[in-house]
């Protein structure tokens, strides 16, 4: 099978870049502190998470017991990254198409690059909070691990991942109008099945089966092996999971060139 997304997002690669600056800065044009907000929401949210599981519920984290309450923040706030990467493409999925009317009508423009635009503002995000992740480590354990390094590759399947499902939800949410409420339920169920507030090995060994099939584990867990443990990734995750999620973005960006053909007569 020939890949035919990648060279669409290539040819719009100066358009995706502008749309997506333009929905960074909009996000927060007019407010006092612009683009600071996109540190300051993680670092709130990251304190209030910290003290509720760490102080009110007593959580741990195992061999970070001696780096206390930052040492379970820097675990907790890695999980929290690539959840809320995830979370912030599919929510705003299934109303992307609906709230761009006027590009719809335009035979020129390319629909396509919608999806990107959406992951894009969403990377941005991540990137700012990984920026916060990288201050709270190196308060807490004094350095980086080299195995950092390895974090483009392993979150290479979460963002193919993400614009394959942001097509296939946008193309749906045209239709389907319900779309956005379901989203909204699954996404909430799954920051609470995902291991973000604790490690697989926390569960029973007969429920640790059930949450390797959920694809946001494998990426939280790889994320804090090589952004945290100083472990390298797993071989099988970074060649099996780019594959896999390679194969749905190509899938999901045809399913949507055949949909836009009728999404104006339905708008």
């Amino acid at each position: 099978m020939i890949l035919r997304f990648p060279r669409a997002l290539w040819q719009n690669r100066e358009l995706w870049w502008r749309l997506t600056e333009r929905e960074v800065l909009g996000r927060y044009r007019g407010s006092l502190l612009g683009v600071a907000w996109s540190f300051l929401n993680p670092l709130a949210m990251l304190a209030v998470y910290t003290f509720v599981f760490s102080q009110v519920f007593k959580a741990r984290w195992g061999a970070l017991e001696e780096a206390g309450p930052l040492g379970f923040a820097v675990n907790l706030f890695a999980g929290l990254i690539v959840f809320n990467l995830f979370a912030e493409c599919l929510n705003r999925a299934p109303g992307l198409v609906l709230a761009n009317p006027n590009y719809v009508k335009k035979v020129i423009f390319p629909l396509d690059i919608l999806a990107g635009v959406a992951v894009g503002g969403a990377g941005f995000h991540a990137l700012t909070s990984l920026a916060v992740l990288v201050i709270f480590e190196l308060m807490a354990f004094h350095s980086l691990p080299i195995t950092f390094l390895w974090l483009p590759l392993v979150w290479l399947p979460l963002v193919l991942g993400c614009l394959a499902l942001t097509w296939l939800l946008a193309a749906l949410g045209v239709f389907l109008r319900d779309i956005g409420q379901l989203v909204g339920v699954v996404v909430s169920m799954l920051m609470f099945l995902s291991p973000i507030f604790f490690p697989v090995s926390a569960l029973p060994l007969r429920w640790q089966p059930l949450l390797a099939l959920n694809p946001l584990a494998q990426v939280i867990e790889q994320t804090r092996q090589v952004a945290v443990a100083g472990q390298s990734p797993g071989v099988g995750y970074l060649i099996g999971g780019t594959l896999l999620a390679g194969l749905a973005c190509e899938l999901s960006y045809r399913s949507f060139q055949k949909a836009k053909r009728a999404f104006a007569d339905v708008m």
